[in-house]
């Protein structure tokens, strides 16, 4: 068994070296569980600081959450995340969730409201449950000692329109227990400093962490910045659209556009980079040795001098 040091993420964070980690959901076929821990396999050496596993709407795969994040730091070894979220769960139902996790030796979770459920317009509370993520952050920080990620929205939530009123309910989550952010996918890192910048204006302290997708398929990516209120910025959609029916052609743009988003994240000193993999790996390591290999460029040109 490759156990791994349970060790809060908020403990590495903010020492200077930007975190790097990524999420994973948990797979709905036994041939699916193959291909993730091949993908995990691919991933695992380039040693991220801690990976995430989502947990889908409306609980629906809360015991595979569970199994999952406890076998990846358990078993594999990695620092594991598990997300959770107040959508179709009682106060009762989520405390018995975070025992298992406890339990399990899990000593991070991702603290979500979620979705509305299918149907839904608007968000609609569980009777006995949540209704806003600084309820359950309240309640899971009563629970058990766990670190608290919470997450940041750099174009502003998708149901909130006011971007300050949109800061200060990262605030609130922030105040009733989150210990760090990691925030939705973008594509314009103006964005994300905006973001920032007017967070740390306001006082929020908490380490804020970049969240990366490098775009694989056209059709797929407008989608998910449907659901999520994201937007691709017009010259780089322009880009993808002229060669959408040629997928090497979309996936080495996308891989170029997001080498050169994470770089330029860096240089500007991001707290970590949070990739959203699909529970594929090949462009995720393509991403990392880009950016590990220009570290090393750098500290040997530095060397020279």
């Amino acid at each position: 068994m490759a156990e791994v040091n349970p060790v809060r993420i908020d403990e590495l964070l903010g020492k200077g070296k930007p975190s790097i980690s990524f999420e994973f959901f948990p797979p709905k076929t036994e041939e699916g569980f193959v291909s993730l821990y091949k993908t995990i396999d691919d991933l695992r050496p380039l040693s991220p600081t801690f990976v995430s596993v989502t947990y889908g709407a409306g609980g629906s795969t809360r015991s595979k959450t569970v199994e999952l994040v406890s076998r990846i730091q358990n078993e594999i070894g990695l620092r594991a995340m598990a997300h959770l979220t107040c959508v179709g769960h009682t106060a009762e139902e989520i405390g018995g969730i975070l025992d298992q996790l406890h339990a399990a030796g899990i000593r991070n979770v991702l603290a979500l409201r979620g979705d509305p459920q299918q149907g839904q317009m608007f968000f609609q509370a569980t009777k006995g449950g949540f209704t806003y993520a600084d309820e359950m952050i309240g309640y899971v920080a009563k629970r058990h000692p766990f670190c608290l990620g919470v997450a940041g929205y750099p174009e502003g939530h998708p149901q909130c329109l006011n971007r300050t009123r949109d800061l200060e309910n990262l605030r609130r989550k922030l105040d009733a227990g989150g210990n760090f952010v990691i925030t939705q996918l973008f594509f314009d890192n103006a964005d994300f400093y905006r973001f920032r910048d007017t967070a740390r204006a306001m006082g929020i302290k908490a380490p804020i962490v970049a969240g990366i997708m490098p775009i694989l398929n056209v059709s797929s990516i407008k989608r998910f910045v449907a659901m999520c209120g994201a937007k691709i910025p017009q010259h780089f959609l322009t880009q993808l659209e002229r060669i959408e029916h040629d997928p090497e052609a979309v996936y080495r743009l996308g891989l170029d556009y997001a080498i050169r988003q994470c770089q330029d994240l860096l240089q500007f000193d991001v707290d970590g980079l949070h990739f959203y993999t699909l529970n594929k790996s090949k462009a995720t390591v393509e991403v990392v040795k880009a950016l590990t290999r220009q570290k090393e460029d750098g500290a040997k040109e530095k060397g020279r001098r």
